[in-house]
């Protein structure tokens, strides 16, 4: 069994999650990580699972990871497939499930594709990392949302027990063969 690892990820967290989870199933299955931003011609027949993972920034996830799955629709409706967001709103616990985190149930309700699973983690805020621009803008959504607002701080708020969850949920779908 081979799974594909596909991510989307602005600062690096969500690059970091789909490197753990392909670690995380290192016993279970092999693994190919790549940027959707990156692809170009993919070898289909050689992956059994696709697992997507896609950032949130200012409200939206990259147009790619929209666009990667409009083009391949049919490969992704013949293999078992997941798909895990991240996002700073996924720091409340109840904003951490596909059904409460608004991000995640727009891009699901909106999108051809139904993954066979689904999760939401908490990313990273990596304030010393951003240009002025950006860390203002965060600085004033998290104001607003009653985050930490530091802007010398760099806090990580992925549950990596979540993670190892969710890669295990993964590994162990029923495949559609």
């Amino acid at each position: 069994m081979k799974a594909l690892i596909l991510f989307s990820s602005r600062d690096g967290q969500t690059r970091e999650i789909a490197s753990y989870i392909a670690t995380s199933l290192r016993n279970e299955m092999e693994c190919d990580i790549l940027n959707i931003l990156h692809i170009q011609d993919l070898k289909w027949e050689q992956y059994d699972r696709v697992l997507i993972g896609a950032s949130i920034r200012y409200g939206h996830f990259h147009s790619a990871v929209a666009k990667f799955v409009k083009r391949y629709l049919p490969e992704l409706q013949e293999r078992v497939t997941g798909f895990f967001s991240v996002n700073l709103t996924a720091r409340k616990p109840e904003k951490r499930s596909p059904q409460t985190n608004a991000y995640t149930r727009k891009f699901l309700l909106q999108s051809p594709w139904q993954p066979d699973c689904c999760a939401v983690f908490a990313g990273a805020l990596r304030y010393p990392r951003y240009g002025f621009f950006d860390r203002i803008m965060i600085q004033l959504i998290m104001r607003m949302t009653g985050g930490e607002t530091d802007a010398t701080k760099e806090v990580e708020y992925t549950d990596w027990a979540q993670v190892s969850r969710f890669a295990q949920d993964f590994a162990h779908l029923t495949s559609k063969s």
